[in-house]
């Protein structure tokens, strides 16, 4: 199981929300690019880039700080928030980044989701938000009456890399991650499903992993805390 090291960025500066609520922000370092050379330097395979700002305003908002990152590291990095058409897709792509995750269209204009996943085999995921299994869109703000499940399944023929599927009730509050939704949706579809929210430990982390059906988890604030060491869970997960 692969773990992705969070990086939300707010206004330039590394954050942590709250369950999305943005006026919940905890800025943990205003230089991103730095944070990801420390991430990288502790031995990450992937990391996990969200434009918070972009997410509500539905276009890239903090491209500067994506750039400086991706000029400083050279692990593949995974970008959500503000990704809603093709030349945004195309563009992110061309600059550096491996994947780019698609949240809000995936429910809106979900043809988007399988022109992109067919122009650009692997390099395409889907975010799955919810709340109680119902998916919200627009940075979390907007409840659409979609299930989760069904959502994820949409996308089985359509070539997806993976799904990121956030319990948005577990984002940023250090209780642990919903690890039975999260088996449940990775057992109702064939695409990689990859955990979010709620990572608190490393025994939450061999949790997910001993599913044996999670192909990853994304950490923010455990390990921004203290709680998670980095290099130390990289070498559980990988004996």
């Amino acid at each position: 199981m692969i773990l992705y090291p969070a990086i939300d960025l707010k206004d330039g500066q590394c954050v942590r929300l709250l369950r999305g609520e943005m006026t919940a922000a905890t800025v943990f370092g205003d230089d991103p690019a730095a944070q990801a050379a420390a991430f990288a330097g502790a031995g990450c395979a992937w990391l996990h880039l969200v434009d918070l700002n972009g997410a509500f305003a539905g276009q890239p908002v903090n491209g500067a700080a994506v750039e400086a990152i991706l000029a400083r590291v050279k692990v593949p990095c995974q970008l959500g928030g503000g990704i809603r058409d093709m030349a945004t897709i195309e563009g992110w792509l061309a600059k550096g980044l491996a994947r780019v995750i698609l949240g809000t269209v995936a429910v809106e204009n979900p043809a988007l989701v399988r022109e992109a996943a067919r122009a650009f085999p692997g390099r395409v995921a889907v975010g799955i938000d919810a709340r109680k299994g119902v998916v919200a869109t627009k940075g979390w703000a907007h409840e659409t009456g979609v299930q989760a499940t069904d959502l994820a399944r949409s996308f089985e023929d359509a070539g997806v890399a993976a799904i990121i599927y956030t319990d948005i009730d577990r984002d940023g509050a250090m209780q642990g991650p919903n690890i039975a939704a999260t088996e449940a949706l990775a057992r109702a579809v064939s695409i990689p499903v990859i955990a979010s929210g709620g990572v608190a430990s490393l025994a939450d982390l061999i949790a997910l992993r001993d599913t044996g059906v999670i192909a990853g988890a994304i950490s923010g604030r455990a390990l921004y805390d203290g709680a998670i060491d980095l290099a130390a869970a990289l070498a559980a997960l990988a004996r």
